[in-house]
This record gives structure tokens, C-alpha cells and sequence, in this order.
């Protein structure tokens, strides 16, 4: 593939990413697996990719600012957990053997994958449509801020389906409907992605063309995701998910 059309390959996942990650969250699952069919090395596409979703995932929160309104405690609460989870994984990755992350990214594909499939079960079940907006106390309130900061961790280090495991982790702990999780959701898995992100800039070694490509392409695509993307039918950008990730899988597995 020519210079000019791997760019148009990445600009392409880079703006399905971001429109994914704001609607249901888990385009790693687009933007990596086309890292590594462009013979990019896995810890380089994983920081990288990672770089790349932030402006993304910037965009998307503000496309959500509506349902942001009024949940500034919460931002302040459970960000601090998304930021120092955010380090944490990100860290990981760094001091850990690239071997470790080779091994464990096929499970962490299974596991991103198997979350797309049953994300409308746990909105269903986790995440109360009546408008009322309680607040945690108590253990309940210590246990979500675990759960934030795993999520953080598992998002930093990897990241794909992190906005997933947020959407189920506040379904099942806030007292709020899915439309105003899924504004927190794209704030702190923005969050978790901008301290990666950073740390990565310094300490790590990206493509920067890529990153530069993936920067712009998810910047639209979370424009699209706040205007369009609710409007969607779930099931296709379920099944668009599924299959690329499958497709990641067996790279990893057989050509790695």
C-alpha cells in the first residue's frame, strides 16, 4: 500500500474511532488492528493510537456538553481516579516487557469484545432511565471510585472498551440516565487517555504521522458521534466493532 493510501486507511479508522468512542466506546478496536495491518509493532500502535484519540475524545465530550450540566462534583470526584489510573497503566506498559503485552492484548480483545456484545444487557439492567440524579454515598460511593480507577488502569495500559466498563461501572453505582452516564463516561476515558497520552509523548517512541492522522480523523468522528452517531442503529457499529476486533485477534495471534 502506497504512502497516500495507508493515510486514507488511518484517516478513515481515526474518524470511526472517534465517533465510536463517543457513542459506545471501544474504537481501539478500529484504529489498532489497522496500526497493525500497516506493519506498525504493537506497543508502538498501542501509544500511538493512544495519542491520536485524544483530541477525539475532547471532541466527543464536547459534543456531549449538555448532559455534562450539573455533574461537575462528579467530574472532580471520579476524575482524580481516572487520572491516577491513567498513570498507572500507562506505566505498565512502559516498564513492562513488550512480550507481556503481546501475550495479554488478545484476552483484553476478548474480553473489549465480549463487553460490545453485552453493553445493551448492562445499560438495560445497570443504568436507570428516570431522570433522577443521586448521588452515591458511603461504600457505594468508595466503590465506584475503585472500579473508576481499574477502569483507568486497564486504560491506560491498553484501552480498548474502556468507555465500556465505565458505562457499567456508573450504571451500576449513579442513580442516572444513559445519556448523562454516557457524557461522564466520555470526559473520564478522555481524561484516562490525555495522561497516557502525555507520558507516552515523553517517555515513549510513536508514529507521529500516524498520531497527526488519528488526531484529526477522531476529532470529527466525536463531532459525529455527538450529532449522528446517537441516531444509528447500535447493532451495525456493534458488528463493525466485532469483526474488526476479531480481525486484530487473529493478526495477534497468528501473524505476531
Amino acid at each position: 500500500m502506497t504512502g497516500i493510501g495507508s493515510a486514507a486507511v488511518v484517516a478513515v479508522a481515526g474518524v470511526a474511532a472517534g465517533m465510536i468512542n463517543t457513542v459506545v466506546g471501544s474504537g481501539t478496536l478500529i484504529t489498532f488492528p489497522v496500526l497493525l495491518s500497516l506493519g506498525v509493532p504493537p506497543v508502538t500502535a498501542n501509544v500511538t493510537n493512544t495519542i491520536g484519540l485524544v483530541p477525539g475524545s475532547a471532541s466527543g465530550a464536547w459534543g456531549y456538553r449538555r448532559e455534562l450540566t450539573g455533574q461537575r462534583p462528579r467530574l472532580m470526584r471520579y476524575g482524580t481516579a481516572s487520572f491516577i489510573g491513567g498513570i498507572i497503566g500507562a506505566l505498565l506498559l512502559l516498564v513492562l516487557p513488550q512480550g507481556v503485552f503481546k501475550a495479554v492484548v488478545p484476552i483484553l480483545i476478548l474480553l473489549a469484545l465480549a463487553l460490545v456484545v453485552v453493553q445493551p444487557r448492562l445499560s438495560k439492567r445497570f443504568v436507570s432511565a428516570d431522570g433522577q440524579h443521586g448521588e452515591p454515598t458511603g461504600r457505594r460511593r468508595l466503590w465506584l471510585w475503585i472500579l473508576i480507577l481499574a477502569t483507568g488502569i486497564y486504560g491506560g495500559y491498553f484501552g480498548a472498551a474502556q468507555g465500556i466498563l465505565l458505562v457499567a461501572a456508573m450504571g451500576i453505582l449513579l442513580d442516572s440516565d444513559l445519556q448523562r452516564v454516557n457524557a461522564l463516561k466520555n470526559v473520564l476515558a478522555g481524561l484516562v487517555n490525555l495522561v497516557a497520552g502525555l507520558m507516552f509523548v515523553v517517555l515513549a517512541h510513536p508514529n507521529w504521522t500516524y498520531v497527526a492522522i488519528i488526531a484529526v480523523g477522531s476529532t470529527i468522528g466525536g463531532q459525529l458521534g455527538a450529532v449522528v452517531g446517537r441516531r444509528l442503529p447500535q447493532a451495525v457499529l456493534r458488528t463493525v466493532i466485532v469483526a474488526v476486533g476479531l480481525v486484530a485477534l487473529t493478526k495477534f495471534v497468528f501473524f505476531s
